[in-house]
């Protein structure tokens, strides 16, 4: 997707408030059994299209308004992801400012998950 200049220059300026985390790496946790909550940040209907394996959703229009019925542990470890990682960096942000603390966003998002053929929930 194409995205305008003002949107970009919106993610950058916020991206050095974000930790990002590879899809690879949220795979090795996954494979650890790491404890981490694994959040898809997109919209209902690209939910509905497929996931990756593992995650749950609160989507980017209630994510700050309904995180803490979830997620009530500010310390706990989440990762969150978009379609390509611009929502989920802007998500990151605002729940950092909410209390937030071990907070990443997968690079890449969904698209970059699928690249790789990685699992899938349907």
């Amino acid at each position: 997707m194409k995205h305008t200049e003002a949107f970009e220059k919106l993610v950058a300026d916020i991206m050095p408030q974000v930790k990002e985390i590879s899809n690879d790496e949220v795979i090795e946790k996954q494979q650890r059994g790491e404890k981490f909550y694994f959040v898809d940040v997109r919209e209902d209907h690209e939910w509905n299209e497929g996931r990756a394996r593992g995650a749950m959703h609160i989507g980017r229009g209630i994510l700050e308004r309904d995180i803490e019925k979830h997620i009530p542990d500010y310390n706990a470890p989440i990762v969150l992801y978009c379609g390509g990682g611009y929502r989920s960096a802007l998500a990151a942000v605002n729940i950092q400012k909410m209390g937030y603390k071990n907070v990443l966003s997968m690079a890449g998002g969904i698209r970059g998950w699928r690249e790789k053929s990685l699992p899938e929930d349907k």
